[in-house]
């Protein structure tokens, strides 16, 4: 089913989609909030440009996407990229610059159909980076259902930049360090999702409507008030550890002053342009892979349009820019709360950004006092439908030529980082298409005496280990003949080999004749020509 314009998408949009698109929209805002903030902290960047950047993603890059169901936000695979770059700019104010001709390099690949090679990622990888991020989002949620919330919320790398710790010696610091106030709430949220999501799926209108992770972040701040009354030492205090903290507008302060703007000076320092370069090749790629991933998810089996996609995304960094937000990319974690809260369109997108601006410019006060173990709880639910076991088990069934890429991807994301995961995830998933290809490319039938070696399909030089088996096991007396008629290209190592073992043949007594095998630009002597030709 193929993605529609847009524009043309948005202008149809039937209000029968609204009761999916809504609640969806909600619970991907509910997401998205800690995540914003989690990954500008991260970045060393002010908190209010990683909302700026949830703001922008939502809104206008999900108008203009390529994909009805994608989310941009903020990007946790830039986080050590913007970082380092502020520190070597000297400003955030000079990153900024970076940041919009970043938008510009995007946009300029989106029109020249950069976008189409994202289709070269191998399935398993992609399923692999499902499962890998299903995994890593469980794992770095469960500090914070216990109450241990020193690291960023949307760092997914393994080794950690707010402690010092790694993904598994936080959890031991955790388990150690457990606040009773938030195992209590973190518990209690995960029950309700799951029983939620039990009556949802059983077709109970009242539970499909009413999205859970509203109600979770209800049931949350409410036991975390009761626990303030009556069980104070279970109470999780309304700091900046334990909640989520958006920064508020005080009276007489307006948004502009809370606003960082470029300081376009910084044209004229080279390395602004090398950062642009790298700020867009990283997200374009976290954005492709990630559209990837989504059509895969979606129930409706839609096609995405990543050049389309690449558009959105550079008109959304150039605007993030002048507007003081830090770079977004399509990304996995809201696409996946998007896809699994029900959304149908991209106005669930589109609503998620306008429910983070209302939260800036009207309601920050009051979802400061959230606690961030029971939005753990709606993001290890996630986790564990983008790492369902059942994943594992179709992939193991398979084979080992997906399965191996597969694991392989998982468990360089989950002890690595997402982008060197996919790295070598889709080398050894290419090095398997490779390796099936030039198992199938020729096939052998033997009768008694009389071999067949019959090219399939064009051959290509990896299938000479295999090429070159085959003609040693051949017998004193066997008849041997090779056709190569329905392979328009044949490997010239393979050629070769083939022509080679014609002077084998006749000192081992074996009949061998070459039908239609050709080479070029390679001399042979008048007995090797013909029995190249037949003739």
């Amino acid at each position: 089913m193929p993605l529609a314009n847009p524009l043309t998408a948005l202008k149809q949009y039937r209000l029968s989609n609204l009761p999916f698109d809504l609640p969806a929209g909600i619970s991907v805002f509910i997401v998205a909030l800690p995540l914003c903030l989690g990954i500008a902290l991260a970045s060393g960047a002010p908190l209010f440009s990683g909302l700026v950047a949830g703001i922008v993603g939502g809104t206008l890059v999900g108008l203009l996407s390529g994909s009805e169901l994608s989310v941009s936000g903020p990007a946790a695979g830039l986080a050590v990229v913007v970082a380092d770059s502020v520190t070597s700019l000297g400003t955030f104010d000079a990153f900024l610059v970076a940041v919009v001709l970043a938008g510009i390099i995007q946009l300029g690949l989106g029109l020249l159909k950069v976008g189409r090679f994202s289709s070269l990622f191998p399935e398993s990888v992609i399923k692999g980076m499902l499962g890998g991020i299903g995994i890593v989002i469980i794992l770095k949620q469960i500090p914070h259902a216990l109450g241990r919330d020193i690291d960023y919320e949307g760092e997914f790398e393994f080794s950690q930049l707010a402690d010092g710790e790694n993904t598994l010696s936080e959890i031991y610091r955790a388990v150690v360090t457990a606040s009773p106030g938030a195992v209590a709430i973190s518990i209690l949220s995960l029950l309700v999702l799951f029983l939620w999501e039990r009556k949802a799926g059983k077709g109970a209108k009242f539970f499909k409507n009413l999205p859970a992770a509203l109600l979770v972040v209800l049931l949350g701040v409410g036991l975390n008030q009761l626990f303030r009354l009556y069980y104070p030492e279970w109470y999780l205090g309304d700091n900046n550890e334990h909640m989520v903290r958006i920064p508020v507008i005080k009276a007489g302060q307006s948004v502009g002053t809370m606003v960082n703007f470029p300081d376009f000076t910084a044209l004229a320092n080279p390395l602004t342009y090398r950062i642009a370069v790298t700020v867009a090749l990283v997200a374009s790629l976290e954005t492709v892979l990630n559209l990837e991933a989504a059509d895969h998810l979606d129930p409706l089996r839609r096609t995405s349009s990543s050049n389309q996609e690449l558009i959105a995304q550079g008109v959304g960094n150039i605007t993030v820019g002048l507007l003081g937000g830090i770079p977004v990319a399509s990304l996995v974690v809201r696409t996946s709360a998007n896809i699994f809260g029900g959304g149908k369109t991209r106005m669930a997108t589109i609503f998620h950004g306008v429910l983070l601006l209302t939260a800036v410019a009207l309601t920050g006060s009051l979802l400061n006092y959230i606690p961030l173990s029971c939005l753990a709880a709606i993001l290890i639910l996630v986790g564990y439908k983008l790492a369902n076991p059942s994943l594992f088990t179709f992939l193991y069934e398979e084979g080992p030529t997906q399965f191996i890429p597969f694991v392989v991807t998982v468990i360089c994301i989950v002890f690595t980082d997402l982008l060197i995961g996919i790295a070598v995830g889709t080398v050894v998933g290419l090095f398997y298409v490779l390796y099936t290809n030039s198992q199938a490319s020729f096939r052998v039938v033997r009768d008694r005496h009389n071999v067949l070696i019959k090219f399939q399909k064009d051959v290509y030089f990896l299938s000479k280990p295999q090429l070159k088996e085959t003609l040693l096991s051949l017998k004193r007396g066997d008849s041997v003949y090779v056709d190569g008629k329905h392979a328009v290209f044949i490997d010239h190592d393979i050629v070769a080999m083939l022509t080679d073992f014609t002077e084998t043949a006749n000192t081992q007594g074996i009949e061998y004749e070459l039908n239609e095998i050709f080479i070029k630009k390679r001399n042979r002597n008048a007995s090797i020509r013909k029995a190249i030709t037949g003739q």
